[in-house]
């Protein structure tokens, strides 16, 4: 049987599907009698799952770097204070 320690570290590899039946079938039995553990696994999928949805696609462009440092430059002009 697995350990909460063990199950931490593993957690990602389950939740990506990268373990044996054999593996997963462990964790999920510890997962059953483990309620913190329950919970951990679904604030990690819960994290997993909102960091995927802002990520752009391979399909879409890379921001241009002019861009980026025109935006770098607007947002430094607008932190300094009015000179009077």
């Amino acid at each position: 049987m697995l350990t909460c320690r063990e199950l931490n570290e593993r957690a990602t590899d389950y939740l990506e599907g990268q373990m044996s039946l054999r593996q997963r079938a462990g964790f999920k039995l510890h997962l059953l009698m483990c309620s913190k553990c329950g919970t951990y696994v679904d604030q990690l999928a819960k994290t997993i799952a909102l960091l995927r949805v802002g990520r752009p696609t391979q399909d879409e462009a890379a921001p241009d770097d002019k861009l980026i440092e025109a935006f770098r430059a607007t947002a430094a002009n607008s932190e300094k204070p009015n000179a009077r």
